[in-house]
């Protein structure tokens, strides 16, 4: 097993991802694009494509639920790619600073399986990451102790020489229930400031001078 490796979320790290982003331009009144995602095509609607449930066959039923929000609801998987913003800010910076340290980067996402081949075309810094672990194509999401199993069991790292980062409480706390070393992500800024990052990088300065 080999150690210092860092362990990224995707989706509100690495990459701003926020349906919000797409239903801002469909939706004039934000109160109705609100009302929306919390009802229609709400998180807890969104989380099953994240568990390798297959997007467009919920997607009808949906539709057929809802008929009158039909072209919006389709607009979920058809505009899917609208739901981001771009990398986060800093975000290429630091990973790419950090692999020309020789720290092993990995990933955990909760990410339907159907989308993501589009976000390694979308974003190139995806590929600083030596392995990811995609919630829909294992069918488990974080934060089930068993993603964090399986990845740690993929990526052959020994869990207390690791770091992982999340943007989302729960997933933190599901990680260090495991026993692996996590903190919760704000900006990269402050990620920056983190112990471990620091010495990360300052072991590429010492190197470097």
């Amino acid at each position: 097993m080999s150690g210092d490796a860092l362990i990224f979320d995707l989706g509100g790290v690495v990459v701003d991802w926020d349906p919000r982003h797409l239903y801002s331009k469909l939706f004039d009144d934000p109160d109705r694009r609100e009302w929306f995602l919390d009802r229609i095509c709400p998180m807890r609607w969104h989380r099953e494509f994240d568990r390798g449930a297959a997007m467009w066959p919920a997607i009808e039923r949906r539709c057929a639920e809802f008929p009158e929000w039909t072209p919006y609801i389709r607009a979920y998987r058809d505009r899917w790619r609208e739901m981001f913003a771009g990398p986060i800010p800093g975000a290429r910076e630091l990973l790419g600073e950090l692999l020309a340290t020789g720290t092993r980067l990995f990933a955990i996402t909760n990410w339907p399986a159907e989308t993501f081949p589009f976000a390694l075309i979308d974003f190139p810094v995806l590929r600083v990451f030596a392995d990811i672990v995609v919630s829909g194509r294992v069918r488990l999401i974080k934060p089930d102790p068993a993603i964090f199993e399986l990845a740690l069991a993929t990526f052959e790292v020994d869990r207390r020489r690791c770091l992982f980062i999340d943007d989302n409480e729960a997933n933190v706390a599901g990680a260090l229930a495991v026993g692996l070393p996590a903190v919760r992500f704000v900006d990269m800024p402050t990620l920056r400031e983190h112990p471990v990052i620091r010495r990360r990088l300052g072991a590429r300065s010492a190197r470097v001078s």
